[in-house]
This record gives C-alpha cells, structure tokens and sequence, in this order.
C-alpha cells in the first residue's frame, strides 16, 4: 500500500510540474503558430473577434496553411526593424563589457577584502537594487539631463554599467572560491591583481556568466527606461518596435516577437551550464 501511495503521489507530482510547464509554453506556443498564420487566418483567429468583443477568440498551436509571409516582410521590406535590432545590439553589449569592467572588481573588493563601513555599503547595494525603475526615475532623469546624455545610447549604456544588480551576484560567487585556492597562489608570490585574474574569475567565472545573461536579458527587454530617455524614433532598440506595429501588421508583430526573444533563448542554452552554478553558489558556503 505505501509503494502504491508513492507511486500515486509521483504521478499526481510530475501532472502537476506538466501543467505549471503548459502555463509557461503555451503562450510561446501560440505566438509561434500566429507568427506562421496568413493574415486571413490570424484575423479570423484573433484581431477580428477581439475587435468585435462578442465572438470567441479560435486559438490554434498549428497554422491551417503555414506561411513564411510575415518573416519576409519583417525581414525583407521593414528596414525599421533592423535599425532597432541595431540600437539593441549598441545599447546592451557595451553596457555588459562596462557592467564587467566595474562590476567584476568591486564585487572581488566585497568578497575579499575588509574595510571600513563594508557591511553598510554592501547593504545599500542591495537597496538599490531591490528598488523599481519607477523609483530612480526622476533622479537619473535630472543627472543624464545634467550629464547632456539624454537622447543618445549613452543615456541607457551610463546607467546600466553601474548597475548593482551583476555586483551583488558576482560578489556572491567570488565568496564561494576555496580559501585554500586563494592561499596557494599569495604563498607562490602572486599579488592581488594576479590572484584575482588567475583564481577568481576563473573559479568564479559562472557568477560573471549568470550576471552577464541576466544583465543581457534585462536590458535587450528594457521598454521603461529607452521610453523614458529616449524621444527620438531613431535611436529606439527593439523592445519598442512591437508597441509600435499597428493592427494590420499583426501578423509582422508575431514574426518579430519570434526573432526578438532568439538571442535571449540562445544565450540561455549556451550558458545553462554556467547559471546552474553560478545560482548554486549562492548557497556554497566554505
């Protein structure tokens, strides 16, 4: 009986991990089968009955009669699409290399050393970093307006380098390197510099992974903050390229929301490996 009951109690588990997993695709799915659907479909399916509000939305996984269309007009005839992908590509990746370039040692600092009002100033890290948007908004308003930076890339590139978020999540996996690592190379006559080149980064080098995807994800996704510092069309990323598409584009925005969420999706799978660790660490203690 009790081997009957855990079986019962394995099957009822994996259905309900199926269904919590169905919440999450779903969605996905469906926008991938819009992305493949004539514009006869995909108005039939869905912008004629939200139009009308009275009859039922006709959801499909599967297209009646799939269609490259939407994809060669995205691709081939919108040439905003590839100035946004542009200024995405502008924005995010030099924010990253600043986000390492600065993050990187301030965290390997908090990991490693102490000094005078560290506790203070590592607890007003994650202060800032638990605040919204919303919050800061005004004051980074005011300071890029300050700075001139308003309506140029540097207007979103300035604040996500020092961001607190990748410090607080590198200083986490420079905490769980192996003292006896760190005490084998002072004893080999390396200083600090090449300790933390040679032994730090390497040994903690899947919490610099995970806080760069997690910083590439948030700012390829950023819709508040280019909306807010950015007035010109010109220099919008992507993320403000789906707002944008009118209701006979439909089709178009589906196609888009599929090429957009690529680079985050291949990320993902490239550096799995390292996020699985680098979340791990949090929880290593030596």
């Amino acid at each position: 009986m009790r081997s009957i009951s855990k079986r019962t109690a394995g099957r009822i588990r994996v259905l309900v991990l199926i269904f919590i997993c169905l919440l999450v695709w779903i969605p996905f799915l469906l926008m991938t089968a819009a992305s493949f659907m004539p514009k006869d479909e995909l108005l039939w399916r869905y912008l004629s009955p939200l139009g009308i509000g009275k009859a039922p939305v006709r959801a499909a996984l599967l297209p009646s009669y799939p269609t490259l269309e939407a994809f060669g007009e995205l691709l081939l005839r919108s040439p905003g699409f590839f100035v946004m992908f542009w200024n995405s590509c502008i924005q995010v990746f030099p924010m990253l290399a600043g986000q390492l370039l600065v993050g990187a040692p301030a965290a390997w600092a908090f990991a490693r050393f102490d000094f005078p009002g560290k506790k203070g100033l590592f607890g007003l890290y994650v202060l800032l970093m638990v605040l919204p948007f919303q919050v800061t908004q005004v004051s980074h308003y005011l300071i890029l307006d300050r700075l001139e930076l308003l309506d140029s890339h540097l207007a979103l590139i300035v604040p996500g380098i020092w961001s607190t978020f990748p410090v607080y999540i590198m200083t986490r996996s420079f905490e769980a390197v192996p003292g006896a690592l760190l005490e084998a190379a002072y004893l080999d006559g390396a200083g600090e510099g090449k300790v933390f080149f040679l032994v730090g980064l390497p040994v903690g080098f899947p919490g610099v992974v995970t806080a760069l995807v997690l910083g590439f994800i948030d700012g390829w996704n950023a819709l508040e903050q280019p909306m807010a510092f950015l007035k010109e069309m010109r220099l919008w990323p992507l993320s403000l390229y789906l707002p944008d598409i009118v209701q006979d584009k439909a089709a178009v925005a589906f196609a888009a929301g599929m090429v957009m969420i690529l680079p985050p999706v291949l990320l993902y799978l490239n550096g799995q490996g390292e996020l699985e660790q680098g979340a791990a660490a949090f929880g290593v203690k030596e």
